[in-house]
């Protein structure tokens, strides 16, 4: 196998580990010197291929990139950026072989989640058309959860840990105020079709009865009478009611409880606010003073408090992509496999990108309490392992101790240039 460079980029919201996953791209490449020459990684995903903006990584020591293991966000930038389908324009792809031509790059490893899967398997078709030589490698990526055909995704559990940790957090808050005070906490989750994230705030629970009370998922219908019975009867048997809301929430007929008309680059509807509106609906009908908080980017950007399993798991799938590419493998996304048994262990394995790409994995109904209110004992015992465990980044007078990069362009060899 001729020696030939490599181009790896971050798609779509980062997570507190998708740099882990970097991390373990490049040191994996820099082990292999006779096979893989210069890891270039796109400045703002694959923008920055299109564009032709690209990072040469060998400019970083080699204490920079294993720093990058603790590091939360997107080292070199991320972009939701859409790229359209083949069959309807051809000109974006034959603009990365052409960029990847022009710098001898022979592997493509793609750090996203289920769009990012299909850009991966597009580029791999649209190379063997141009008979371009490349593997394409999907890194799978996504605080979500809905990657298909993996038992989870790198960058759930630090989420998942996250929101546990705040929900047991605030309730004890609410739980000491509520006598003469606040009596409801509503903390909105993201997830838009699927709720795993809103899922593991039921980890906060050690007992019957410990919030969080009521959680609402994408995958049950939302009601609002039922919804606003369930809140009267947990105040009047626990004296306070706390809620988690995954932001995907529908009524029967899919409508969201609440969201915007505005769209992002991939077409998805722009949610948040679902917090708000519930609580304006407890406070119509029961007259109780509430709070509420939305998790928003604190929930994936919190790296002080990420789960170890999720740590080891997202650096694990970036070794691997390129040990895969080594074997000669293409197409494909690197996937984690739970072994069975009561004692939590994994290893490695893949699945053809067809088989992934556009698809999502929601919440199993068995997930799912009968009154669709909370998590069932197979859900925790699928949830638990994700959070297990502590990483915590080095610490510097009192802060978390991230390392920022050269991020070094190299020159750019075509002579025209790309819009996006």
């Amino acid at each position: 196998m001729s020696k030939r460079n490599v181009f790896y980029a971050q798609s779509g919201g980062v997570t507190a580990v998708i740099n882990a996953s970097a991390c373990g791209v490049i040191q994996a490449c820099r082990e292999n010197p006779d096979q893989i020459g210069t890891v270039y990684a796109g400045q703002n995903g694959i923008i920055g291929a299109l564009r032709e903006n690209l990072i040469d990584t060998s400019h970083e020591t080699p204490e920079a990139i294993a720093a990058l293991r603790h590091t939360p966000g997107g080292a070199f930038g991320s972009c939701r950026y859409k790229m359209k389908d083949l069959e309807e324009s051809e000109a974006e792809y034959r603009r990365l072989i052409e960029v990847f031509k022009a710098h001898d790059i022979g592997y493509f490893f793609y750090n996203g989640g289920g769009d990012s899967a299909d850009t991966c398997l597009k580029v791999s078709r649209i190379a063997q058309d141009m008979d371009y030589p490349i593997q394409a490698i999907h890194i799978p990526k996504t605080i979500d959860n809905d990657l298909p055909l993996t038992d989870c995704s790198p960058g759930f559990g630090s989420v998942a840990k996250y929101i546990a940790i705040s929900t047991r957090e605030a309730s004890l808050d609410i739980a000491s105020m509520a006598a003469s005070s606040t009596k409801v906490f509503i903390l909105e989750v993201m997830g838009r079709h699927a709720g795993w994230i809103a899922a593991a705030s039921g980890l906060a629970a050690q007992q019957s009865g410990d919030a969080p009370h009521i959680i609402l998922f994408p995958e049950i219908p939302f009601y609002r009478e039922a919804f606003i019975a369930q809140v009267e009867e947990t105040i009047e048997r626990h004296g306070y009611c706390v809620v988690v809301a995954s932001e995907g929430t529908v009524y029967e007929d899919g409508a969201l409880i609440s969201g915007s008309l505005n769209k992002d680059a991939f077409g998805h509807h722009q949610l948040g606010g679902v917090a708000p509106t519930l609580a304006s609906m407890v406070k119509h009908s029961l007259g109780h003073k509430y709070h509420y908080a939305i998790a928003d980017y604190l929930q994936r950007a919190a790296r002080h408090v990420a789960s170890k399993t999720d740590v080891d798991h997202a650096y694990a799938v970036g070794r691997a992509a390129v040990e895969k590419a080594l074997q000669g493998k293409s197409s494909i996304m690197v996937t984690i496999e739970r072994s069975p048994g009561s004692d939590y262990s994994w290893s490695l394995g893949e699945a053809p990108l067809q088989q992934v790409a556009n698809l999502e994995k929601k919440m199993p109904r068995s997930f799912i309490t009968e009154d669709g209110y909370g998590i069932t004992d197979q859900a925790r015992d699928y949830l638990a392992p994700l959070i297990s465990g502590e990483d915590y980044p080095p610490y510097r007078n009192g802060m978390p101790d991230y390392p920022s990069l050269k991020c070094a362009l190299v020159a750019k060899k075509l002579k025209t240039d790309f819009s996006v």
